[in-house]
């Protein structure tokens, strides 16, 4: 199982040094990193493809109150796309 983000952020730099600090919370949650990837059009979108290990770990963690602020502090500017695929 896989899981999709898409969400639009400010800054890169700065989105990407809070995403780098989140990297426990991220395995905690049962997630591995297959791609970051940025819109070749737009690099202030970014794409992210985790493996899931543990789906309702990764569910659970998806939602969290850890996950949105740290969302916040690192300036995504959208609702984010989470899909969850098989």
């Amino acid at each position: 199982m896989y899981l999709l983000v898409r969400h639009k952020i400010s800054d890169f730099v700065k989105w990407k040094s809070v995403y780098d600090a989140h990297l426990s919370a991220r395995e905690k949650a049962g997630l591995k990193e297959e791609h970051l990837l940025r819109n070749a059009d737009d690099p202030n979108e970014v794409l992210l493809l985790f493996c899931v290990e543990d789906f309702d770990k990764a569910k659970a963690f998806s939602s969290s109150a850890d996950l949105r602020q740290a969302m916040e502090r690192s300036g995504v500017s959208d609702k984010p796309g989470v899909y969850f695929l098989k």
